[in-house]
C-alpha cells in the first residue's frame, strides 16, 4: 500500500472516505491488509495456501477473503480444480489522499493500521531477503544492489510531492524495460518522506 498517488498504470485503487467509509472499516485489520499484500505479491491463491502461510486457521482466511471480495479488493482468479476457490488482487495498489483521512477518527485509524502493516511487511521483507542471500537464491550481484538508505534533507511540501511522483514514475519506467530480462527479481520497494519539525536548540 501506499498513502501518495501513483501513475495510472499501476492500477491504483484510490480510497475516499466519504464514499468508501464501509471499506475503509473492513481493511482496518492487519490480516486482511497482509492478506491482500501476499495476493499481490505472490500472485492468486487459496485460503488454505493462505493459512499456511499466515499461520491461521483455514477457516479465518476464508472469512476474511470474504470480506475483502465484498468491498472489491479481490476477486475470483481462475481455479485449477474445482475443490477451491483461489482469489486475486483486483489492484496493484491501494492510495489514498492524507489530507482527505485526516477529516475522521475511522479514516485516522485506517492509515495508522496500514502504515503499522507496511513497517511489518518491511521486517518480514527484509528477513526474507538475508534468507534468500544465505541460502544462495540471490547472487552477490543482489546483496551489492539491495539495501536501506535514510537520508534527511530540508524540503518543502511541493518538493516532497515532486520527489514521490517522481520515484514512481521512475519505477514504472524500469519496471517496464527490465520486464523481459531473466535476471530480473521481484524487489520490494519502501519509500517514506516523513516531515519532522525541528527542535529548538537555543
Amino acid at each position: 500500500m501506499a498513502d501518495q498517488d501513483l501513475p495510472h498504470e499501476q492500477r491504483a485503487r484510490v480510497l475516499d472516505p466519504r464514499e468508501d467509509a464501509a471499506a475503509l472499516k473492513a481493511l482496518t485489520h492487519p490480516l486482511r491488509i497482509r492478506m491482500l499484500g501476499m495476493l499481490r505479491m505472490d500472485g492468486p491463491a487459496t485460503a488454505s495456501e493462505l493459512a499456511v502461510r499466515t499461520g491461521e486457521s483455514s477457516a479465518s482466511t476464508s472469512y476474511h477473503l470474504r470480506v475483502l471480495a465484498k468491498y472489491a479488493f479481490i476477486e475470483e482468479a481462475e481455479h485449477r480444480d474445482g475443490r477451491e476457490r483461489r482469489w486475486k488482487a483486483v489492484h496493484e495498489v491501494t492510495s489514498w489522499s492524507n489530507a482527505a483521512m485526516a477529516g475522521s477518527v475511522e479514516a485516522r485509524a485506517f492509515v495508522d493500521v496500514s502504515r503499522r502493516a507496511q513497517l511489518e511487511h518491511m521486517e518480514r521483507s527484509l528477513a526474507r531477503h538475508q534468507e534468500d542471500l544465505a541460502a544462495g537464491r540471490l547472487g552477490d550481484d543482489w546483496r551489492e544492489a539491495s539495501g536501506f538508505t535514510d537520508l534527511v534533507a530540508r524540503l518543502t511540501p511541493e518538493a516532497l510531492t515532486e520527489l514521490f511522483d517522481t520515484f514512481s514514475r521512475t519505477v514504472t519506467e524500469l519496471a517496464a524495460r527490465d520486464e523481459g530480462d531473466p535476471r530480473a527479481e521481484q524487489v520490494v520497494l519502501f519509500t517514506a518522506g516523513l516531515a519532522l519539525h525541528a527542535e529548538d536548540r537555543s
